[in-house]
């Protein structure tokens, strides 16, 4: 059972990509209910409540952090077993917020997502010194679109060159695991404008089986992060 949870207010995107556009939220006597993409998947975001998806949110901090604590107060998510939480990039508002109102829940730790190039990584860099010093855990690091293998003639190509090392060079460098490495494919892209599930619709894509190495390792780290906790109680 998982909830997925956008607070990325100013730019929703995941309606889009979990093919829920134009879905709205409904009231209960339990609270907000999620909307299902599937009977063990849940999703909430800012972008159901909006009456059109290009309506601009053009908010302030503390309405940001109002509605965020709406969300993890007020949504009847059921018993979970996984709450994913979808940020924006940085290291403002919404990222303080969860990490304070999920403090007393010991979370299981941050997913980061970077690209090869340097520019990325200056950025990357900030956020995970940001969870050291929120002293929230680090699972990893992705890096997407790691290369380019031409589906034709099967050559790799380096659309961003990792030109300091990409990820996995920052990661020896800090100490943090590398989670893995997604390919570009162009099927990623059109899977989500489409609101369709990428492992599904390319599943022999290098992308796909990336995407589930990384899925297991993160549940791998989620098992042993659980098991520590139920031994220190």
């Amino acid at each position: 059972q998982v909830a997925l949870l956008d607070i990325d207010i100013c730019g929703p995107s995941i309606p889009k990509m979990m093919g829920l556009e134009g879905e709205q939220v409904h009231q209960s006597g339990s609270g907000w209910s999620p909307v299902y993409v599937e009977e063990n998947l849940g999703v909430m975001s800012v972008g159901f409540l909006l009456s059109s998806p290009d309506d601009a949110v053009i908010w302030r901090g503390p309405k940001k952090n109002g509605l965020i604590k709406q969300f993890l107060r007020d949504v009847d998510w059921g018993e979970i077993d996984y709450l994913i939480v979808d940020t924006p990039p940085g290291t403002s508002d919404e990222h303080l917020s969860i990490v304070q109102y999920l403090g007393a829940t010991h979370i299981d730790g941050a997913v980061i997502i970077t690209t090869p190039q340097e520019v990325s990584l200056q950025d990357v860099r900030k956020e995970i010194n940001f969870c050291h010093k929120v002293k929230l855990p680090i699972i990893g690091v992705v890096e997407n679109m790691s290369g380019f293998i031409c589906p034709k003639c099967k050559n790799e190509s380096q659309i961003f060159p990792p030109t300091t090392g990409g990820a996995e060079k920052m990661c020896q460098n800090l100490n943090v695991s590398l989670l893995g490495k997604v390919p570009l494919d162009p099927q990623i892209g059109k899977s989500c404008d489409k609101g369709q599930s990428f492992l599904s619709e390319a599943p022999d894509s290098p992308a796909t089986l990336s995407y589930r190495n990384i899925i297991q390792r993160i549940q791998e780290y989620c098992d042993q992060h659980h098991f520590q906790e139920e031994k220190i109680i």
